[in-house]
């Protein structure tokens, strides 16, 4: 169990947007092949194949939090110390 509490489970903003911006481009790329190639043989299913063939490889390039998809962490602040009550702002 050791083994999966230290793997990393997380991405940072930036590595979200790349992972976005490649899951669409693969996506696009075998659909527009799958439509080339199912046209050309004359078989939809090729076509539906291909794209299906695109969705997984999006899914293994792209879900996981690879480390290419952590590479510009948030510099988060440090928690402040929490207020008095009777300080507190009422609205």
């Amino acid at each position: 169990m050791d083994f999966f509490d230290s793997m990393a489970t997380h991405m940072d903003y930036d590595g979200q947007a790349r992972a976005e911006k490649l899951s669409r481009v693969i996506v696009t790329l075998f659909g527009a092949v799958g439509l080339v190639w199912g046209y050309t043989i004359q078989q939809f299913s090729q076509t539906i194949y291909i794209l299906g063939a695109g969705f997984v490889l999006a899914g293994i390039v792209t879900v996981p939090p690879w480390s290419m998809y952590r590479r510009k962490p948030l510099d988060w602040q440090k928690p402040q110390p929490e207020v008095p009550t009777k300080f507190k702002k009422k609205k």
